[in-house]
C-alpha cells in the first residue's frame, strides 16, 4: 500500500461563517420612569436577539436593585455573512411575577469589521445608556472535517492493523507454498467482514459467525468489521466488552445467549418506565429532540448491555488504537420526508473515530453527533451520546415498528420486517401530523387458545401505551411512527450544498441510460433515482433511521474508494419468503447502488441460483483487469450440510444430534426466528448460533483461496494502495465534476 493518499490533496471547500462575539459591559441611568423608580429601583439585565442565527436568543444575569449595573457577560453567536444580521437589545427589569421591558434598539452586525472591536453605546430612551463591546472574526477552523481523505486516526489504525494482518495472513496459511504469502506489507490486502440487518436473527447469527472467525484466524486478517440494523447490535455487545478482544466471542457469546432468553419488554414494567421517562426529560429539557428511538434504545441497551449503559462508541477507541482488532463500523440513514427511502437516502457512517457523510466529505468526532451545528461549527454541545442511543438509531426500524415488536400488526403488510418497510411511505416515519389508527380489535367470539394469545398480546400493547401516554402526557411519542423515528440536530445546517460530491470522484456522474445498461432489470427502475440530491441544509433537525429501510447490507461504508477494501466476506441474514428462495436481492440493490456511485463491484448474476441451487456461501469475482474491484463471498442464511454434520467433515452419529440440526428457518411457521421475535430461548440461540459458525467454518477453504487471489492481485499490481487515484489524475483534475456547489479545489504547488 502506498504510503501517499492522494484524497489529502483534495479539499472540500466550505463557505466560512463569522464569529459574532459580544460582551454586554454595562449600562448607566436604568430607569423605570419618574412613577416606577419611586416604587421600585430596577433589577436590570440584557437580552440579545438575533433572529438569523441558530442560538437566537441569550441574556444576561439580573442585578438587584442599581442604576449603574456592570455585567462584564460575554457571548458567541455564528452568523452567516451573507445574511442580513441584525443585533436587537432589550433592557428588561426582573420582577417575581413578570417581567418587565425598559426598552430596545437595534444594530446592524455588518457595520462591524472583521478583526475591529468596537465599544457601542445603546440608547434605550432617552436618559438610559447600554455599553456592548463587539466584535467579528472568520471561523477559519470548524468542529465538522470537510475532507474526503480517511482522518488521521484511521490512518494510523490501519497502519498499525496491516501489520498484525501480516501476521495474521501467515498464520493462516502457514501449511501453503510461499508464493501465496505477502513478502512484502504492499501486498497485504484489506479485508472487510459484512454483517446485514434482520433482528436478534441477525445479531445472532453474526454472533455464530464471529466465533468461527476469530477461532479460526481469519479476523485476525480482517481491517473492517460493518453491520447493519441486528448485526450492529452483536457488534456493539462485543467491542464494548471490556475484555475484547483478549476474550473472544465464545464466552461473550455465552452471556448474549443469557440475555435474550428473557423478554426485553420486561423492561416496560413501570419501575423501569419511570427511569426512561426521567433521562427524557433530561435530555429534552437540554434542548436535544426526543422521540421513541430513544426509549427503543434503552430497552436494546439494557437487555445486550445492561452493565454498559454508559459505554459511548468513541470508548471503542481503546479496542483498535493499536491495531489489535478490526475497525468497527456501523450505519444508519438520513431520509428525507417527501422521497421514498429507495430513491433517496443519506448513509451515515459510524466509527470510534468519526462520524458523518462521505457523500458530503462531512465528518465529525463521534462526542459531537447530536450536538447543534451552524455553518460547521459547534454553537451547542451536549454530552457524547451513550451507545445505547445509537443501538437504537441503527436498529430503528423495530421502534417504527413498536407494536410489531409487541406482536400487534399496524398495516396488512407480510410476516416480514422487510415485506412491511416496503410498504411504508417517507411520510409514514418523518411526517408532521400521521397517527396510526391500525391497532386491530379483538374479534367477538374468539375462544380459541390463539385467539386468547392474540388478544393478550393487544392487551399487552394497549398497556404500554397507556402507560406511556400517562408518564409523558404526549401519545405522539409512541403513536406515531414520526415519534418513534431517530432525530438529531442537523449537524448540516447552514453549509452551502448546491448538490452534493460523487461518492466517488472517479470521472463524471453516470446516467440513468449506462446505469440501466450495466445492471439486469431485476430491480425497480425508480430506485435510487434522487441519489445526487443533497440534504435540507435549512432544516433544524433530521431523522436518522435504520438502513434495512434502503437495502439490507452495508456495503456503503466499504465500498468507499479510500479504504481499498480487496475482499469483502458477507452475511446475509435477511429474510426470505422461504427457505428455499433465491437469496440475492440485497446484494443485487447494493450492485446498483455501487453502480450508480461510480464505484468498483462484482457483476452479481442471479442466475447462478439456477445453475448451482442454494450453497452456503457464493463467490463473486472481478472481471480481468479491473484493479480496484473487491471480490464478494456472499454467504446466506441456509440449513442445508448442518443437517448431517455437526462440524466441518464430522457427521452427525446420533439420532439426537440429527434431531437438533433438523429445523428450517423460514417455512417452519412456528420459527422462532422470526424478524420481531426478541426472545430466545438457549435452543433456538443455540441453534442458529451453531448453523452459522459451522457454515462459516465449513468455507474456510473457500476464504482462504480468496485471501490468496487478493494477495496475487496486490503483487501483480504494485501501484494497487488504499485508494486509487494516481497524482498524475489529481493534477489534471480528471475526476472532478465542475458543476457541482460543493467545490473541489487543489492547493497550489510549493
Amino acid at each position: 500500500m502506498s504510503s501517499i493518499d492522494p484524497y489529502q490533496y483534495i479539499i472540500v471547500e466550505h463557505q466560512y461563517s463569522h464569529r459574532f462575539k459580544v460582551t454586554v459591559v454595562r449600562a448607566e441611568n436604568v430607569t423605570k420612569g419618574a412613577l416606577g423608580d419611586l416604587l421600585d429601583t430596577p433589577d436590570p439585565y440584557v437580552e440579545l436577539f438575533i433572529p438569523t442565527a441558530p442560538e437566537t436568543r441569550k441574556r444576561t444575569h439580573h442585578i438587584d436593585n442599581n442604576v449603574n449595573p456592570q455585567w462584564n457577560e460575554t457571548f458567541e453567536f455564528i452568523l452567516d455573512p451573507n445574511q442580513e444580521n441584525i443585533l436587537e437589545v432589550t433592557l428588561m427589569d426582573a420582577n417575581y411575577v413578570m417581567d418587565e421591558t425598559l426598552g430596545s434598539a437595534t444594530y446592524p452586525i455588518s457595520k462591524i469589521k472583521v478583526g475591529q472591536p468596537e465599544l457601542v453605546p445603546f440608547r434605550i430612551g432617552k436618559v438610559t445608556k447600554v455599553y456592548l463591546e463587539m466584535s467579528l472574526e472568520v471561523c477559519s477552523s470548524t468542529d465538522l472535517r470537510f475532507s474526503m481523505a480517511l482522518c488521521d486516526k484511521e490512518k494510523l489504525f490501519r497502519q498499525k492493523r496491516r501489520d498484525r494482518v501480516m501476521l495474521g495472513i501467515k498464520k493462516l496459511l502457514h501449511m501453503e507454498k510461499g508464493h501465496f504469502l505477502p513478502s512484502s506489507l504492499r501486498e497485504v490486502p484489506v479485508i472487510a467482514i459484512v454483517g446485514s440487518g434482520g433482528g436478534f436473527r441477525a445479531m445472532v447469527g453474526f454472533s455464530g459467525v464471529m466465533k468461527a472467525l476469530y477461532e479460526s484466524g481469519v479476523l485476525d486478517c480482517a481491517t473492517y468489521v460493518a453491520g447493519l440494523s441486528g448485526s450492529t447490535w452483536y457488534m456493539s455487545t462485543l467491542f464494548s466488552h471490556p475484555d475484547f478482544p483478549a476474550k473472544g466471542p465464545r464466552e461473550i457469546n455465552q452471556e448474549l445467549m443469557k440475555s435474550v432468553s428473557s423478554n426485553p419488554l420486561r423492561l416496560l414494567l413501570p419501575q423501569h418506565i419511570k427511569q426512561y421517562i426521567k433521562s427524557l426529560w433530561s435530555k429534552k429539557a437540554g434542548g436535544q429532540p426526543v422521540t421513541f428511538t430513544d426509549i427503543f434504545g434503552m430497552l436494546i441497551g439494557e437487555t445486550l448491555i445492561p452493565g454498559r449503559m454508559d459505554s459511548k462508541l468513541s470508548d471503542m477507541q481503546e479496542r483498535v488504537n493499536e491495531g489489535q482488532s478490526p475497525m468497527p463500523l456501523f450505519t444508519c440513514l438520513h431520509v428525507k420526508p417527501d422521497v421514498s427511502e429507495l430513491m433517496f437516502a443519506d448513509w451515515v457512517e459510524f466509527s470510534p473515530y468519526e462520524i458523518g457523510m462521505a457523500k458530503y466529505g462531512t465528518f465529525m468526532p463521534p462526542d459531537l453527533f447530536g450536538s447543534k451545528f451552524f455553518m460547521g461549527s459547534v454553537v451547542k454541545k451536549y454530552e457524547e451520546n451513550p451507545l445505547h442511543f445509537l443501538m437504537g438509531v441503527w436498529g430503528s426500524a423495530f421502534s417504527i415498528l413498536f407494536n410489531r415488536v409487541l406482536g400487534v400488526k399496524e398495516t396488512a403488510a407480510g410476516g416480514t420486517m422487510e415485506e412491511e418497510l416496503e410498504q411504508i411511505k417517507p411520510e409514514h416515519i418523518v411526517g408532521e401530523d400521521n397517527q396510526d389508527n391500525d391497532e386491530e380489535p379483538r374479534k367477538a367470539g374468539t375462544e380459541n387458545a390463539e385467539g386468547e394469545e392474540e388478544y393478550q398480546r393487544h392487551a399487552q400493547a394497549s398497556w404500554v401505551q397507556r402507560t406511556f401516554t400517562s408518564l409523558i402526557g404526549d401519545s405522539t411519542l409512541f403513536n406515531t411512527r414520526e415519534g418513534r423515528a431517530g432525530k438529531v440536530h442537523n449537524f448540516m445546517l447552514g453549509l452551502n450544498l448546491n448538490t452534493s460530491l460523487p461518492f466517488s470522484p472517479f470521472g463524471g456522474l453516470m446516467h440513468q441510460t449506462s446505469i440501466e445498461e450495466e445492471v439486469d432489470a431485476v430491480t425497480d427502475p425508480d430506485e435510487f433515482d434522487r441519489i445526487y440530491e443533497p440534504l435540507d441544509v435549512k432544516s433544524k433537525k433530521i431523522h436518522v433511521v435504520d438502513s434495512g429501510l434502503t437495502f439490507n447490507l452495508p456495503y456503503p461504508l466499504i465500498l468507499r474508494p479510500q479504504r481499498g477494501v480487496d475482499l469483502i466476506i458477507s452475511f446475509d441474514f435477511s429474510a426470505r419468503p422461504s427457505d428455499s428462495s433465491p437469496p440475492f436481492k440485497e446484494l443485487l440493490l447494493a450492485e446498483k447502488w455501487a453502480r450508480m456511485n461510480k464505484l468498483s463491484f462484482p457483476k452479481i448474476d442471479p442466475k447462478v441460483f439456477d445453475r448451482e441451487g442454494l450453497k452456503e456461501c457464493y463467490v463473486f469475482k472481478p472481471k480481468r483487469g479491473d484493479k480496484s474491484c473487491p471480490t464478494v463471498i456472499h454467504f446466506v442464511l441456509a440449513n442445508i450440510n448442518f443437517r448431517n454434520f455437526k462440524a466441518p467433515g464430522v457427521p452427525r452419529d446420533t439420532e439426537k444430534e440429527r434431531e437438533f440440526a433438523d429445523f428450517d428457518i423460514f417455512d417452519d411457521p412456528e420459527t422462532p426466528y422470526s424478524t420481531f421475535n426478541f426472545q430466545y430461548s438457549n435452543q433456538a440461540f443455540t441453534q442458529l448460533h451453531d448453523l452459522m459458525e459451522f457454515n462459516t467454518l465449513n468455507n474456510i477453504e473457500v476464504i482462504k483461496d480468496a485471501i490468496k487471489d487478493s494477495i496475487l492481485h496486490r503483487r501483480e499490481n504494485p501501484s494497487r494502495c488504499s485508494v486509487s487515484l494516481s497524482l498524475s489524475e489529481i493534477e489534471n483534475k480528471k475526476f472532478l465534476k465542475r458543476d457541482t456547489g460543493v467545490k473541489l479545489e487543489l492547493p497550489k504547488k510549493q
